[in-house]
């Protein structure tokens, strides 16, 4: 059996070289939906770096008792039962929150990138590998979302967390605020991030 990645590579692979939206473009609804606000956008990457992370050690954990041909449907279960979780927790700690993001919390359950880690890290590594990559890659999205998030709610509505930080003379760029926005933030980011990294077989 090879032997499973260390913590480094791990975050190193989930953070850059295999970030889930910049290199796999995994994830992309949740990033045009939600990242109008940076609160909204921090709680939706909280809850599925919690997902990915304990599903891929929970997947790992089951994968020698999982018949072969029972084994998505077991994944899809076990990543329900957490994104309940979190559903849940929302809706008794920030009510406001949880009505805002709306159904985008339950669709973390057909994610690309926590069916993605379960099926292509955990079945194939020990608990604790898949919990670091489950954070890694969660983090990866996370940070993404954050800066597409952090453009957005500045220009769009003069704000970060709600606090207002532009000067008076500033005037809010609407569109900032509507999901177009994000398409063209986000492609900016990939644009950016894909013509700096060098081609494969480039000299």
């Amino acid at each position: 059996m090879a032997k499973p990645p260390g913590a480094r590579e791990i975050f190193r692979k989930g953070l850059f070289d295999e970030n889930p939206v910049l290199r796999q473009i995994l994830g992309i609804c949740s990033a045009l939906a939600v990242t109008n606000l940076l609160l909204n956008t921090a709680i939706m990457s909280l809850a599925l770096i919690f997902t990915t992370a304990m599903s891929s050690a929970t997947v790992s954990l089951l994968r020698d008792v999982t018949p072969p041909r029972v084994r998505m449907m077991v994944q899809v279960l076990i990543i329900a039962c957490y994104v309940i979780i979190v559903d849940i927790a929302l809706q008794a700690w920030l009510p406001d929150v949880s009505r805002q993001l709306g159904p985008y919390v339950g669709l973390i359950i057909t994610n690309c990138i926590v069916m993605g880690r379960a099926e292509g890290f955990a079945v194939s590594n020990p608990p604790l590998p898949s919990f670091l990559d489950g954070v890694a890659c969660g983090a990866g999205y996370g940070a993404v979302l954050m800066a597409v998030a952090f453009i957005r709610e500045l220009t769009g509505a003069g704000t970060l967390f709600g606090l207002h930080v532009m000067p008076g003379w500033w005037v809010n760029w609407t569109i900032m605020v509507m999901p177009p926005a994000a398409f063209f933030v986000l492609g900016t980011f990939l644009w950016v991030v894909n013509s700096r990294t060098p081609k494969a077989g480039a000299k």
